[in-house]
């Protein structure tokens, strides 16, 4: 166990843990992944609709950057394209306001692995 410089003790494990996060790898969460299926089966939705509303969903709250990661890995896998993906962001835009979509495209780029424009 250590004490990091706020004093708070962290095992080791829970160090461990956020380190993985940190670089991307969400192993740690399947649990997590294990309650949202349990989510989305209440939904009567199938997997690729669940993930692409909430990618929409994503966009609306002006989501963090890494929320955008885990959501289009988890579209792709149900089956959704890169073009669905960006048909959320046409439809939602109305609702959300452009600025709210635009913030996103970057985000959705990294995670689909296409690099940024220069300008971005």
């Amino acid at each position: 166990m250590s004490i990091p410089e706020a004093g708070v003790p962290v095992d080791l494990a829970t160090s461990e843990a956020l380190a993985a996060l940190a670089i991307g790898d969400t192993g740690v969460l399947d649990e997590a992944a294990g309650m949202r299926e349990q989510l989305r089966a209440g939904t009567s939705l199938d997997a690729k609709t669940f993930s692409l509303v909430k990618i929409g969903a994503l966009v609306a709250v002006d989501a963090a950057p890494a929320s955008y990661l885990w959501q289009v890995k988890a579209a792709l896998d149900a089956g959704a394209s890169p073009q669905e993906i960006l048909g959320v962001l046409t439809a939602v835009a109305p609702q959300t306001g452009m600025p709210r979509v635009v913030a996103a495209a970057p985000e959705i780029m990294l995670a689909l692995g296409l690099e940024l424009p220069a300008e971005a």
